[in-house]
């Protein structure tokens, strides 16, 4: 049984308000299946797809997918098909899908076949459900089968940053920039050596992040696990006087306490020597 998408409050972005917009350069270019009437136009098509899903603005001869453009080529499927179909492909998944947590990739994608970046954490939270329960492929199909997909962009439009006003493009965002990157590719590169080679790369006097670096953090997990709480001793004292138990008095105000054992007489050995006269 699958989980239902949890619901989210969105809030207010540019993309959501309509405003008078002056016509500039930054406004987005539409590439739109229908007006295609030559293979250039259809070669447009594609390349902007790529640009827009991938990232690529010189898109590498193994990033393409012959399959789909061939299938597009020949008006066998939809822009829309043929977006879900890069968003399902080899390349998407090694190059931005493998890359992030699922929260990022929920980002990412938003910008990428959305248009518009994720409004809050509570939606990252939301679709992320969606990766774990459905997976990447099932994440593609929710997203692409949207209302909101079909509303703006439909079959036939590649899909595009809606109203950006400031900053750089989303789709030139890079996958591998961001904190949960950097710490994996820390991890993987520390987890295999030891505090001799980390003290090859350092130079001064040895300190405490020195020495952090050549301990997996696999192990600061695992040891802070295992830590044992403390005792207060100042509860215990109090807890001890509080209760009803009576601790004898053993102080010697108390009272003179008389010897119940008494002395013994011990046979030294000079009591088995003879005599000695007297001088």
């Amino acid at each position: 049984m699958s989980i239902p998408l949890l619901k989210v409050t969105p809030k207010t972005q540019n993309q959501r308000v309509e405003g008078y917009d002056v016509p500039d350069e930054d406004d987005p270019t539409l590439y739109r299946l229908s007006y295609a009437i030559s293979d250039t136009d259809v070669n447009e098509i594609i390349w902007a797809a790529y640009r827009q899903i991938f990232s690529e603005h010189l898109v590498l001869e193994s990033y393409r997918q012959p399959a789909l453009e061939s299938q597009l080529r020949n008006r066998a499927i939809s822009v829309r098909e043929f977006i879900r179909g890069l968003g399902k492909s080899d390349v998407y998944r090694d190059e931005i899908a493998d890359l992030n947590s699922n929260y990022r990739i929920v980002d990412l994608t938003f910008k990428r076949f959305l248009g518009r970046a994720s409004y809050s954490k509570d939606e990252q939270i939301a679709w992320s459900i969606v990766i774990a329960t459905k997976g990447l492929h099932g994440f593609i199909d929710a997203v692409v089968d949207s209302d909101e997909y079909r509303q703006n962009f439909g079959d036939d439009v590649v899909p595009y940053q809606r109203r950006r006003m400031e900053g750089r493009p989303f789709n030139l965002t890079n996958p591998r920039y961001s904190d949960y990157w950097r710490n994996r590719m820390l991890e993987m590169e520390l987890q295999t050596r030891s505090y001799y080679q980390v003290r090859q790369y350092q130079s001064g006097n040895l300190d405490r992040k020195v020495i952090r670096q050549a301990v997996s953090p696999m192990f600061f997990n695992m040891a802070q696990s295992l830590l044992i709480p403390q005792q207060d001793s100042q509860r215990d004292v109090a807890r001890a006087t509080s209760s009803t138990i009576k601790v004898p008095d053993s102080s010697r105000s108390a009272g003179e306490v008389k010897p119940t054992v008494k002395a013994t007489n011990v046979a030294l050995p000079y009591r088995y020597l003879y005599n000695m006269p007297k001088v």
